[in-house]
């Protein structure tokens, strides 16, 4: 009877607690109401090393919206794009290979 080995899960114990599920490597790609019928989209959590300007711009003529780079109050940069591009920003990130699909995750309603 000594010799069984059973399973020591937690299922109280937070993900980001693990060594190596940080939540940095995930790209939220969130949408917030504004006013009416208008919403924005945010896209936040995309590597350092990359150019947020530029893929911006590439986001607001592909999409043919209107778009900015944000500063965070944790010294990130976050794009603002008007209307709800989650799906659009999703397909865009994996098909020009910025990032894998899971690694964007969608929020919002």
């Amino acid at each position: 009877m000594s010799d069984l080995q059973f399973n020591n899960f937690d299922a109280f114990k937070d993900a980001a607690d693990e060594p190596g599920a940080s939540q940095g490597d995930k790209v939220h790609v969130r949408v917030q109401q504004r006013n009416g019928r208008k919403c924005i989209t945010t896209v936040a959590g995309l590597a350092d090393d990359l150019d947020i300007k530029r893929i911006c711009k590439a986001f607001k003529k592909n999409f043919s919206c209107n778009g900015a780079v944000q500063n965070d109050e944790d010294a990130s940069e976050v794009i603002q794009l008007s209307g709800d591009q989650r799906t659009n920003v999703k397909e865009f990130l994996v098909d020009q290979e910025i990032c894998h699909s899971d690694a964007v995750v969608l929020h919002g309603f």
